[in-house]
């Protein structure tokens, strides 16, 4: 896969939006709606896909007026394959939020990266770097879970019985929670049930405990104001890490029982 310092994002982009400038990619960079890599110089890489999601952002700001809020919680459900025409909202933030029909057809926006086959013989990819670092927003309700797995209420019950799935503060899901649920019934088609599946959030809370004792000092010796390692991007190498320890380890047993 080529990638492309900003210079060259540039000139792409202002083919299409002349008054663009590396000063307003930089910005959206902030506001974490494009997260391009890093070279081992700190120099910017972005993919096709981050230059996708550009022209997607300053299209919705030319052409329809979306505040970044919007734009960004747009993003958020098309990553997750989530139908931007569901009617559980609380609010009108996705009121003017992007339907289906801006998701097909012209092939420029970013839902057509998103994964958004739930059948068992779909693929399962690990995250990449810049999806592990991309904070989701948005926040379901049970049944917008239920309606965007296929879940019934018995199978999703089951999956908050064993905190496999959890409601926050608010009494809605985490965008991490539909890519969990999703997992959770492609496993079901093997004869996976959800008390079968518990041993992966036990897992997982002492990876989350033991990257949160690594993190923790990298914090506070910031909030002193001591130049250290940006946290999130610690904890993005720190996830990357377990995850590949985790494939590595169950490719291994696997290899031993054949």
């Amino acid at each position: 896969m080529s990638l492309l310092t900003i210079g060259q994002v540039l000139r792409e982009l202002q083919q299409e939006f002349p008054d663009l400038t590396v000063s307003k990619i930089r910005f959206l960079e902030t506001e974490g709606l494009v997260l391009p890599q890093r070279r081992e110089s700190g120099q910017r890489a972005f993919a096709p896909d981050d230059v996708v999601r550009l022209r997607f952002v300053l299209r919705a700001q030319r052409d329809k007026f979306w505040p970044l809020k919007v734009i960004k919680a747009a993003l958020d459900r098309m990553d997750l394959g989530v139908d931007l025409q569901t009617p559980e909202r609380s609010t009108n933030e996705y009121a003017e939020a992007p339907g289906t029909e801006d998701q097909a057809g012209t092939g420029d926006g970013p839902a057509g990266s998103a994964a958004t086959d739930t059948s068992a013989s779909a693929a399962p990819r690990l995250p990449t770097a810049a999806q592990l670092r991309r904070r989701r927003a948005i926040r379901l309700t049970p049944l917008e879970l239920r309606e965007h797995t296929g879940l019934d209420l018995a199978a999703y019950t089951q999956l908050k019985a064993f905190g496999l799935i959890r409601l926050d503060s608010s009494g809605r899901h985490p965008a991490d929670d539909l890519d969990v649920a999703r997992e959770c019934t492609a496993l079901a088609a093997y004869g996976l049930e959800p008390r079968h599946l518990r041993l992966f959030r036990v897992a997982a809370d002492r990876e989350v405990s033991l990257a949160q004792q690594i993190l923790e000092p990298v914090r506070r010796r910031r909030a002193r104001g001591v130049p250290e390692a940006d946290p999130e991007a610690l904890e993005t190498e720190i996830i990357a890490h377990t995850l590949a320890l985790h494939v590595a380890l169950v490719r291994a047993g696997l290899g031993q029982t054949q």
